[in-house]
């Protein structure tokens, strides 16, 4: 089981050098021609050089080979880096237990009852914990398995998603087998184990329940943690069902699924990080010559979120047919979902 709390980029590359490509992608901005991929959105690597300054992408060659130790989880970033992430994006961690409770109150709305994969619990010493439901997950009537894996979950300013999978504690460091993961992914995959034991029906099962769990951050090193640790799920799973790697295509499906539905965002304007211009001038083309004038974001003026001239976040409903292409997968902007 790879339970490393730190990812290390050289063992995803090592995995399938395609991987990270898919992994950093930016699908908002990227082109059919050219990719373009998430960016640092961060001032906390600038001291490395030109290529890791708050605007510069993130690239393969920025954190494989001797720069593989680059992004780290929160756990073990200095005092002094966690503190200004703190003060600067409002950064901060939940427990997993905490996680645990919350997600758990998704679950008891949905089914109709408490305690479905755990009952929450707080030892003598006063720390809160939580023991694991060990029988087979029970669906109350005209509910499936089937549509509690394709259920729409989403979490908001996500960080290293610990709402989503729970590989570790990000507060504390510390492993969770997998029997014991609390995470809304981590659930549906758990009912998937325990409704499908073919491979082929599993592998697209799993599928529909990465189509159907989203989520966005801000800055860059804590999105890709968070899409290294939706992959790095999937493979936990695959070898505890199967006892073996997954094959490399289904890596890569998984982390294209991974890379539209958690996405790089500003969640307050829905659209990619400081990309609004707010005094900016352009020159336009007039029969009297070019004329020089400053433009300014609505949006940003009004605090109305439909109306910024910043670049709107794309993602994906799977189910939807693309106009373009004819397949399952329509692009969407976000804030089309949100009512005005």
């Amino acid at each position: 089981m790879t339970n490393e709390v730190d990812i290390n980029e050289n063992d995803i590359l090592s995995l399938d050098s395609e991987l990270l490509t898919i992994l950093l992608k930016d699908h908002t901005t990227s082109m059919p021609e050219k990719q373009h991929n998430i960016f640092w959105a961060t001032s906390d690597y600038k001291s490395l050089g030109t290529e890791y300054e708050y605007h510069s992408p993130i690239t393969p060659e920025l954190i494989t080979g001797d720069n593989s130790h680059i992004i780290t989880p929160r756990i073990t970033k200095d005092a002094k880096t966690q503190t200004s992430r703190v003060r600067d994006k409002a950064e901060v961690f939940t427990p997993s237990w905490v996680c645990n409770s919350q997600n758990n109150l998704v679950d008891n709305a949905w089914f109709g009852r408490e305690n479905v994969f755990n009952t929450e619990t707080t030892t003598k010493n006063g720390s809160h914990t939580w023991t694991t439901n060990k029988e087979k997950i029970k669906f109350p009537d005209g509910k499936t398995w089937q549509s509690y894996v394709r259920e729409n979950r989403m979490e908001i300013t996500c960080g290293e998603a610990p709402y989503l999978v729970s590989r570790y504690d990000t507060t504390t460091g510390h492993p969770i087998p997998i029997k014991r993961r609390i995470g809304l992914l981590d659930r549906k995959l758990r009912i998937v184990c325990e409704n499908v034991d073919e491979s082929g029906k599993w592998l697209k099962a799993v599928q529909e329940a990465y189509k159907s769990t989203y989520a966005y951050e801000w800055q860059g090193d804590s999105l890709l943690l968070a899409r290294e640790a939706l992959l790095y799920t999937f493979i936990d799973y695959f070898k505890y069902k199967f006892g073996k790697q997954p094959q490399l295509k289904s890596l890569e499906y998984i982390a294209y699924i991974i890379s539209w539905n958690v996405w790089q965002m500003d969640g307050l304007k829905g659209v990619v990080p400081d990309s609004c211009k707010n005094d900016v001038e352009i020159a336009e083309a007039t029969l009297f010559g070019d004329i020089k004038r400053k433009i300014f974001c609505n949006g940003c003026k009004n605090d109305d979120i439909h109306h910024h001239n910043g670049t709107y976040c794309l993602i994906k409903d799977w189910r939807a047919e693309d106009p373009d292409t004819g397949k399952k997968g329509k692009k969407i902007k976000y804030i089309d979902l949100l009512k005005q």
